[in-house]
């Protein structure tokens, strides 16, 4: 087999054909799961913040910075899809299963 070429777009590393796009989208769930670690740990001090009666807007600072860093988890996982799964779902011939996936998370998104 030839090798996958590698293509830099907007500094992250993109890896073609489609078996290289699957290692670069390792690389990257990696980095999510790293990020979901640091907000377990998030949780775990606004609990202990709770407990110890800390002051409310303090509490509240920290539950918009947990609120917040799982929005970007969201937005990195739909930028993968969109641009890896519907693509190739597209390329493929199926497009009412994207489109489908796609309004559902707008809905999600809205709320």
């Amino acid at each position: 087999m030839g090798r996958s070429r590698l293509k830099f777009v907007n500094n992250n590393l993109q890896v073609y054909p489609l078996g290289g796009i699957l290692v670069c989208m390792k690389e990257s769930h990696k980095k999510l799961v790293r990020r979901l670690k640091i907000i377990e740990g998030q949780v775990r001090g606004l609990q202990g913040m709770i407990e110890k009666d800390t002051y409310c807007i303090d509490v509240i600072t920290q539950t918009s910075a947990i609120k917040q860093a799982l929005s970007n988890i969201e937005d990195v996982l739909l930028e993968e899809h969109l641009s890896h799964c519907v693509v190739n779902q597209i390329k493929s011939g199926n497009v009412k299963k994207p489109v489908g996936e796609i309004l559902q998370v707008y809905r999600l998104k809205r709320k």
